[in-house]
């Protein structure tokens, strides 16, 4: 991993603790890579509340209250399954933002309506829901990786505007 996604957990980090809050993520293309790179930091237990890896569409539902109509309807990566995914990871945490991404990472998996490199990303905050859709290139990890850059220069934008 370049040292790009560390200078922005390193941001992220400094606004979360000037503010006093704390942010938790919910996962699924990313399998975790988003936690991981915030809880690098030393002193990330002050403001990282927690973290969900949701995978599988029984997990978006059972972990995250993602209804599985919204994923019956739009497919799992989506608009619906994404802000449902960033509200539901708020409303089962005790932080004051979430990220949450879905999203074709490949090498399979994608269709001409959803291309491999299709994400979606959501923040939640208590009183705002936003979402993003992305294209992104390159093979599995290139995806992650830009899956990652982007969910955090989201955040970073979210958390200091508020």
């Amino acid at each position: 991993m370049n040292s790009g996604p560390l200078k922005l957990a390193t941001r992220l980090s400094e606004l979360l603790m000037r503010k006093q809050q704390q942010v938790c993520t919910a996962e699924s293309c990313t399998g975790g890579l988003i936690a991981k790179t915030l809880t690098d930091l030393a002193g990330s237990s002050d403001w990282f509340e927690r973290g969900f890896v949701t995978y599988s569409n029984a997990a978006k539902n059972e972990m995250l209250g993602v209804p599985t109509s919204i994923i019956d309807d739009y497919g799992a990566v989506s608009e619906p399954v994404a802000t449902a995914m960033a509200r539901g990871a708020l409303d089962h945490s005790h932080a004051d933002f979430a990220v949450a991404v879905t999203g074709v990472a490949g090498p399979g998996g994608g269709s001409d309506e959803k291309p491999v490199g299709t994400v979606w990303i959501a923040i939640a905050s208590a009183d705002e829901l936003i979402a993003n859709r992305f294209q992104f290139s390159g093979d599995r990890e290139a995806i992650r990786e830009a899956t990652l850059v982007a969910a955090l220069e989201v955040l970073i934008d979210l958390v200091d505007s508020n």
